[in-house]
């Protein structure tokens, strides 16, 4: 089975950036969780975590339409 390697890109690029994340949020819950949940610093820190998913997922998005595979 052969995949393109626009492909295997794809699929790196979007491995990382859920890694990002989801390493993003562990941080931010272990660092502002309080007795089961999070205070408003934590609040902030899992929206910014969200934002920088979107902006990295748009940017990727943006370089990937722009490559010539």
């Amino acid at each position: 089975m052969d995949i393109e390697r626009e492909t295997v890109v794809q699929i790196v690029i979007s491995v990382i950036a859920l890694a990002l994340f989801v390493a993003a949020t562990v941080y931010v819950s272990s660092t502002y969780g309080t007795n089961g949940g999070l205070g408003p610093q934590g609040g902030v820190g899992i929206v910014a975590a969200i934002g920088l998913f979107v902006v990295f997922m748009l940017g990727a998005g943006l370089w990937l339409e722009r490559q010539n595979f």
